[in-house]
């Protein structure tokens, strides 16, 4: 089904088109003065110099077209042409009730599904999850929510950094700390051991100390690379190495991601790649792409009209060692070669946009994928302290990110103990109800930005149970859920919707059919800030509505269970919109 936008848009666009006009000029907005009207269409100023018309008066001509439509109770002129719409009543209900019938509450599937891959993940083995990750987690998991939902068939890729420089620094201090490891005898014949004397605290410690060693040493730095190169040509032991270290840091990555509400249906790394580069370097010589440049191989990506100056891309040094841009092409090629993936987002820092650049230009060029495959960076911001600098501990260290989400949960704690809220639930439930609470104040406190937008991480303000945050909106669903439980008990079902009869009926109404156009937009610009404000104006209305209409004492029968009706379509929406943010809502509070 059309959105109710959608529908208006149509009929307005009608009007122009009988006209002799662009019909483009019809389209219908929600009105940005709502005691004034509930739409508006702004298209009679855009057309009125084709038409020969001053605005008012071709504005008039349109409403002449469309006012015997039965979904259309008042229209008016005002200022210099604007039209300003009011639906019937009746109207409204049908299409609150169609988005309560429809599959996925009226969003419509997509004509061509097309297979999508969210990258989103990026951290590195060997170190800890830090403030940093937080972002593309968590925006990440919302776009592939999206997608998913949207009909396209959606996986994530976490893309752990497991290659190239950083693990020939840690090898190579595990070889001078501990030479004894069979990884590191070229004589050994396996099979290698399952287990390593590390733990994850283990390795997070080598990571910063080794790639200190590697800039105050020249030994080190050139023993370093001499086993990154080695890593790279297939060295046995030092692949059986990378595992065990990998699946350590995995596993400790898993837990932390898994206290986030994200997940990946893809645990992949760059070294899974490595093997298919050799023969991806001959493809790219074979279309022209790849010259040398001082024993290097590189891929010239410059185009005309360039205004600013875009440096080759290098897949190779002199040595023959590969770059993270060439694991990053071959991870391309494997994406839409192997799992047939037509879109791919990365979901990274703004301050990688050259290196998409460079590597989206070198993947056309060097035919690795065609004009139809989508590759596009979606950019975020910044995490900032109190000072609108980017956070950093005492030490000027990033925070790390499981220490986030334990403080979010702390003071989530806090916050039910001085609300009175699930203080004599059992305490294993209780647990869980601070961790879902304290969790969706972290995500929505982050997530009601816009993701390009830097924001201040102010935990107190997330916590809160009042106002724009995660617990309000949990406690609103909570809430809802309750009064649907309590007139089930009562033994009242909801009904058919009929037309509302007072404000605060109609405007949850209207708000409610703006659902599939929400979606759209949050699609259109990969951008779950328009769940997050949405989800907001849906508690909030509710919330009016709940105040001016005593669902459980009306004598009304009818009006009753329409009201009930609202009640459940309402909590299926924002269920569905927390869903799409990845926050859990507890069954009760």
């Amino acid at each position: 089904m059309a959105s109710l936008t959608s529908q208006l848009t149509q009929l307005f666009g009608d009007a122009f088109a009988a006209l002799g006009l662009d019909p483009d000029h019809g389209v219908v907005v929600i009105s940005q003065r709502p005691e004034l009207a509930q739409f508006q269409c702004n298209g009679a100023l855009g057309a009125a110099k084709s038409a020969g018309k001053n605005p008012r008066e071709l504005a008039q001509d349109v409403i002449d077209i469309v006012s015997t439509n039965e979904a259309l109770e008042e229209l008016s002129i005002a200022g210099p042409g604007f039209i300003n719409i009011r639906l019937d009543d009746d109207y409204v209900a049908k299409a609150t009730s169609a988005i309560a019938t429809a599959d996925r509450l009226g969003v419509e599937p997509p004509e061509t599904p097309v297979n999508v891959l969210v990258d989103y993940g990026g951290p590195n083995v060997a170190k800890a999850l830090h403030v940093g990750h937080l972002r593309p987690a968590i925006i990440g998991e919302s776009v592939k929510r999206l997608f998913a939902y949207a009909g396209h068939p959606t996986v994530g890729d976490i893309h752990v950094g497991d290659w190239g420089t950083p693990m020939g620094q840690i090898i190579a201090l595990i070889r001078e700390r501990h030479p004894e490891l069979p990884f590191f005898d070229p004589e050994f014949a396996g099979p290698y051991p399952d287990e390593i004397p590390f733990t994850e605290a283990d390795l997070e410690a080598i990571y910063p100390i080794a790639a200190a060693l590697a800039k105050e040493d020249e030994s080190f730095a050139a023993e370093a690379q001499a086993a990154n190169l080695a890593l790279q040509q297939g060295a046995p032991g030092y692949l059986a190495l990378l595992d065990r270290i990998r699946a350590i840091s995995l596993a400790e990555m898993k837990r932390t991601y898994d206290d986030l509400n994200v997940d990946f249906e893809l645990w992949y790394g760059e070294a899974r790649v490595h093997r298919r580069i050799p023969e991806l370097i001959d493809r790219m010589r074979e279309a022209g792409a790849v010259t040398e440049s001082q024993g290097a191989l590189v891929v010239d990506v410059r185009e005309p009209g360039d205004k600013n100056e875009i440096p080759p891309l290098l897949l190779t040094r002199s040595d023959g060692s590969f770059m993270y841009s060439t694991t990053d092409l071959a991870t391309i090629d494997e994406r839409v070669d192997d799992l047939g993936i037509e879109a791919i987002f990365y979901v990274v820092d703004d301050r990688q946009s050259l290196h998409f650049e460079q590597l989206f230009r070198a993947a056309r060029r060097g035919g690795i994928v065609s004009d139809h495959v989508l590759l596009e960076h979606d950019p975020f911001g910044t995490v900032n302290g109190p000072d609108g600098k980017p956070m950093r501990t005492r030490e000027g260290d990033l925070p790390p990110l499981r220490g986030l989400i334990r403080d979010a949960w702390a003071r989530a704690a806090e916050r039910l103990e001085e609300s009175d809220l699930a203080t004599e639930y059992p305490a294993e439930e209780r647990d869980r109800i601070v961790k879902q609470v304290g969790t969706a104040a972290l995500k929505y406190g982050d997530l009601q930005n816009h993701r390009t937008s830097d924001y201040i991480f102010d935990l107190d303000r997330f916590v809160s149970f009042v106002g724009k945050t995660g617990p309000y909106l949990l406690y609103s669903a909570v809430r809802i859920r309750s009064i649907l439980r309590i007139a089930a008990e009562q033994g009242l079902e909801p009904g058919e919707l009929v037309a509302p009869d007072r404000d605060a009926e109609r405007n949850l109404m209207l708000q409610l059919v703006r659902f599939p156009d929400v979606i759209a937009r949050a699609i259109e610009f990969r951008a779950p800030n328009h769940l997050a404000e949405f989800a907001y104006d849906v508690a909030t209305e509710f919330n009016r509505f709940y105040e001016a209409c005593h669902i459980l004492s009306e004598t009304d029968a009818g009006r009753q269970a329409s009201w009930l009706r609202l009640v459940d379509v309402t909590l299926r929406v924002l269920l569905t919109l927390l869903d799409l943010l990845a926050i859990e809502v507890p069954e009760r509070m």
